[in-house]
């Protein structure tokens, strides 16, 4: 097969995700992807952008790039309010789709979402990019290989950096809970993906979520808006293992853990740092003891998993989603996060809303 043709819904040269984050990556598996079009809120958007990455398609609108022969791939990258109606349109048209995480605005989307995928037959994927960290494809061969003997619990704290007491313009909406782009669906929703993929399936999980900080500033409007969006999430669950699960999510920054997970077991113990609580754009640093040992030494994680790996953590995770994409569409297999995976993600994120209602009524 030729190169997979890539279209963007949502692409901006100069800002945002897809910019920083889906274009070098891209660039980083050339062999395997060509990004050929985009289309934006306004055809004149689009054609800034098409002439900026020098694109050769600049359509009028996603309609038109949905509806195009020159498309293999469409890739979303919106706000999650729109994910449901431009992924519809491109799982209608017969198109691969990959969408950015979540999938839906509320578990009923995605699994609407989910159901027409399997419907149309095509490669259907989403954006859990710390599945392909490479730290947490190492993580989960120590765990396998039984480097802290059974797992008996894993415990989890961070710092999400927004949702904090202050914003800007272009992210105030995360503070809207209506949007589905909250810290419980964006980095616990991320992080919790790589939990998974390192421990496994959850047998049950319940949480509890308030609003601390009710007043957030914008920075550079000086207008304070009420958030309707939990800024401290706690959750606790068992594995399917039967180990122990513990995790609590705070707005902003502190002064102390901005993200520390554990894993400890019979054998040993490993602890998961990093700068902030995105586990799928934060560099992961690993730590372990086992055996007779007594204090925690830093893990280095196998030089040749980064081969072919762009530099920065953001691209080199987003790219290692894409590289399983190019596999799918070009040998009909199922390996990246499918649309099915997300639901399942979305299921936890549910329960633990459902759960904390509960809690609040009593």
């Amino acid at each position: 097969m030729s190169k997979i043709k890539v279209g963007f819904i949502g692409l901006n040269p100069d800002s945002h995700w897809a910019s920083t984050a889906h274009i070098p990556a891209l660039k980083s598996l050339a062999d395997d992807f060509e990004v050929v079009g985009v289309a934006n809120s306004t055809e004149e958007s689009s054609k800034r952008t098409a002439e900026a990455l020098n694109l050769k398609h600049a359509f009028a609108s996603p309609m038109d790039l949905v509806a195009s022969d020159e498309i293999d791939l469409v890739v979303v990258t919106v706000k999650v309010p729109y994910h449901f109606e431009l992924v519809s349109a491109a799982l209608n048209a017969g198109k691969n789709v990959h969408c950015e995480w979540p999938l839906g605005n509320g578990l009923e989307e995605a699994r609407k979402l989910a159901a027409l995928a399997e419907e149309k037959g095509v490669v259907a994927t989403v954006g859990t990019q710390m599945r392909a960290a490479v730290e947490v494809k190492y993580l989960s061969k120590l765990i396998a290989d039984g480097f802290v003997g059974e797992v008996l619990s894993s415990t989890l704290v961070a710092d999400a950096g927004g949702w904090g007491p202050e914003t800007v313009a272009d992210l105030a909406y995360l503070n809207d809970k209506s949007t589905g782009a909250t810290m419980l669906t964006i980095p616990f929703g991320h992080t919790l993906a790589g939990v998974r993929d390192v421990l496994g399936e959850f047998k049950d999980i319940a949480g509890r979520m308030i609003i601390v900080r009710d007043k957030v500033k914008v920075t550079d409007t000086g207008e304070t808006l009420t958030s309707t969006s939990e800024d401290q999430i706690m959750v606790n669950g068992v594995f399917e293992s039967g180990a122990a699960f513990s995790a609590h999510y705070r707005g902003g920054m502190s002064r102390g853990t901005n993200f520390l997970w554990e894993i400890n077991g019979t054998e040993g113990d490993i602890q998961v740092k990093a700068g902030f609580g995105h586990g799928q754009m934060a560099q992961l640093s690993l730590f372990g003891v086992h055996g007779d040992e007594t204090e925690m030494q830093p893990l280095t994680v196998p030089a040749e998993l980064y081969e072919g790996r762009p530099e920065e953590v953001i691209p080199r995770n987003v790219g290692g989603i894409y590289a399983l994409v190019a596999q799918d569409i070009k040998n009909n297999t199922r390996n990246a996060p499918s649309f099915a995976d997300a639901v399942k993600l979305h299921e936890l994120l549910d329960a633990i809303e459902q759960t904390s209602e509960k809690a609040a009524q009593r």
